[in-house]
């Protein structure tokens, strides 16, 4: 979620969060530098990169930001 931009999130998959958080609030993805600084709201760990991608897709879509938005 961005700190100065609360109605804005950032939903993403990566192996190192704090690495990948430290990248967009250093500036370095132009998607969201406008945006930062970014904090983590939620973190769900998989242990499968297939179902990972899955829910990554799933949350991106219309009914996903309504689920996200209810239980995030």
């Amino acid at each position: 979620q961005s700190v100065n931009h609360p109605e804005r999130f950032y939903v993403g998959m990566t192996q190192d969060s704090a690495q990948r958080l430290d990248t967009h609030n250093a500036g370095h993805v132009p998607h969201t530098s406008k945006y930062a600084p970014w904090q983590i709201e939620t973190t769900t760990a998989f242990r499968s990169k297939e179902k990972a991608t899955a829910f990554e897709r799933y949350l991106k879509t219309h009914s996903g930001r309504a689920f996200a938005k209810r239980h995030f």
